[in-house]
């Protein structure tokens, strides 16, 4: 009992969704299972897939269910054994080859987590890459792990990606450019700074988190030559915030918020829209970092990269984000229990 308890207080159940399973998230998956963890891995997704996938890569796999009986009893990963919550597909697998039929299940196993973590069994999620189109394709509409969350969930899903040396998160996520001016109100962005700064602090420990601001147009502007939204907009909202005493600074043009120097003063940057601020990331990152949704009631990261459909079932693709992505939220559980912790006393 003694045992039990100590394995529950001091390691973290990380589920973990594989995504696509024509992909290679089955193949990061049984990869991520051949090294030592300090926290605990669930696998949500087909076992036999899982199984299949390990003996094309000619790698070993002990494959045991999940019993959510014993879920009280928390222990660190072992090398080459995986506990998987077994969620049947509906068609046989092809690596590279998309299969509507599947994008049910896809969906099941993003579900099967979410409801784990509220109810205390999983402490986060760490999602696998979906592929949209095969899931849209299946009649089912879907335009991202972000916007499903937070139906799921309630909240208001703030996407945030971070590598070494960098968080850039963003004020809208998946829409068209030309949709993205009239998503920028008052209230949207608002929303938005609020929940950065919160989640900064009780998720990632930033106990007075340094934001720097994207303007919308090019120059911020250029003093309403090149656009309002700054002056009518972006600027009000982060005046008030600086009058309530948080250290948000903008809005800034982007060309040369990104560079070293200015980088340096911050701790995350808030960009206006999708490809303004994701494409420095990835850049200077990709492979190495890490999708956070912020603004949610559970605790979710995921890879920073697609499905990779050409790579699958071939090993060559690398687990690099996807352990990045264990590796914070492990982190960011450990963040919120220290809160609450302190909170409590």
């Amino acid at each position: 009992m003694i045992d039990d308890i100590f394995m529950t207080e001091s390691i973290h159940r990380l589920a973990i969704t594989a995504g696509e399973p024509a992909g290679i998230g089955p193949d990061l998956c049984v990869q991520m299972a051949q090294q030592n963890h300090s926290c605990e891995m669930v696998v949500i997704a087909d076992a036999k897939l899982l199984a299949a996938r390990a003996q094309q890569l000619d790698l070993p796999l002990e494959i045991i269910p999940f019993q959510e009986n014993t879920a009280h009893i928390k222990r660190a990963h072992r090398v080459g054994i995986l506990p998987v919550l077994d969620i049947p597909l509906a068609d046989n697998v092809q690596p590279g080859q998309l299969n509507k039929k599947n994008s049910t299940a896809v969906l099941k196993t993003i579900d099967a987590a979410i409801n784990g973590c509220k109810q205390g069994t999983f402490d986060a999620l760490v999602t696998g890459p979906v592929h949209k189109g095969i899931i849209n394709e299946a009649g089912i509409a879907f335009t991202g792990h972000t916007e499903y969350l937070a139906q799921q969930t309630g909240g208001h899903p703030v996407m945030m990606l971070a590598t070494d040396g960098l968080r850039v998160a963003l004020a809208t996520t998946h829409l068209p450019l030309k949709e993205v001016s009239a998503a920028i109100t008052h209230e949207n962005l608002s929303h938005v700074i609020d929940i950065l700064l919160q989640d900064l602090h009780l998720k990632l420990g930033i106990h007075k988190p340094r934001i720097l601001v994207c303007g919308l147009n090019p120059h911020a502007g250029e003093e309403g030559h090149l656009g309002t939204e700054e002056i009518e907009i972006i600027t009000p909202v982060l005046q008030r915030f600086r009058d309530r005493g948080f250290n948000v600074q903008g809005p800034l043009s982007a060309d040369t918020l990104f560079t070293t120097g200015t980088l340096k003063q911050a701790d995350a940057v808030l960009a206006m829209y999708h490809d303004q601020g994701l494409p420095v990331l990835k850049h200077m990152g990709f492979g190495k970092a890490v999708n956070i949704t912020l603004g949610l009631p559970i605790i979710r990261t995921s890879v920073d990269h697609g499905t990779a459909l050409t790579l699958a079932g071939t090993g060559q693709a690398r687990a690099d984000s996807l352990l990045y992505a264990m590796s914070v939220a492990d982190e960011m559980v450990r963040h919120m229990k220290t809160q609450q912790a302190q909170s409590v006393a």
